[in-house]
Formats: C-alpha cells, structure tokens, sequence
C-alpha cells in the first residue's frame, strides 16, 4: 500500500477575503430582493382608505389645498354637495409650473375624470411615467376631500 501524503496550503488571508466577499455577495441579493418585492400593504390600506371616503357624506363647498411646486402655490379645488364630488379643478397653474412639470396638467385631468366618475378615491389608476405626479396630486385632492368632512365633526380619512 502507498499512500502519497498530500499537502494543502491555505493562506488566511485568501480565506478571509472569500468569506467576506461571499457574505457582501449574500446581502446584496438579499436586498435586491427586499426593494424589488411589491408592497402590497400600502396598496391594501390606500384601498381600504378610500373605501372609507364612500361611506362618507361632505358638507357642500369649495375646499382648497395649497400645493408647492419650487416656490409658486399652485391650489387644488374641490367642490362637493351633500353627497357627490361635485368639480376638481387646479388653480393659479403658473406657466413656470407647468413648464417645469409637464405631467401635471394632463396627470390632474385624469385623476379628476376618474375620481368624480367613481366620486371616491378608490381604484384610482395612473400610469406608471407620472406615479410620482399623481400620487402628490391625489394626497392634495384627499386633503381638500378631508377638509370636507373634518367641517362637518366626522373623523378624518387617513
């Protein structure tokens, strides 16, 4: 029998970088995974947010919520009855704003043909180019819609 006697060198150093390049390797999939995962909790609570603002009745006006857009206001208009959302509309639209946000006259339009079509804020859409302008134009809306039902004693929508 002969038995040849191997011998393996390991330099510490060698391993030391493997292991920590491994364990960088292993968080980085990890949290590409945690960003690239759909939220979908955030979608439930929105739905069942503005399932809430069905149920409720408005007291009639014109509520306003006063938008920032790099140093020029620009407000949202809100007019409701009783129990309709009656007109949205955008107000003080400057030229610079619209120059500067190209999406969000065509964006607010949208959102406010679907929202009095349905008169809620439940299933909303918009595309995917303008997510960003819709969402900070549909916060603007739901809080003129809030202000609506604060007026009246009720709980706020939030």
């Amino acid at each position: 029998m002969s038995s040849k006697t191997k011998i393996v060198v390991l330099h510490v150093k060698e391993l030391i970088y493997t292991g920590i390049f491994a364990a960088l390797g292993i968080l980085f999939i990890i949290l590409l995974i945690i960003m690239f995962l759909p939220k979908e909790e955030k979608q439930e609570t929105m739905s069942a947010v503005t399932q809430q603002t069905t149920t409720q009745s408005y007291v009639p006006g014109v509520y306003t919520t006063s938008l920032i857009l790099n140093d020029n206001v620009v407000e949202i208009e809100v007019t409701v009855d009783e129990k309709n959302i009656n007109a949205i509309r955008l107000v003080n639209l400057d030229e610079a704003v619209t120059t500067m946000y190209p999406l969000i006259q065509p964006s607010f339009e949208e959102l406010a043909d679907q929202i009095i079509k349905n008169q809620s804020l439940a299933g909303i859409t918009y595309p995917d180019d303008s997510k960003y302008t819709s969402m900070i134009l549909l916060d603007a809306i739901e809080s003129s819609l809030n202000k609506a039902l604060e007026n009246q004693g009720e709980t706020k929508v939030d």
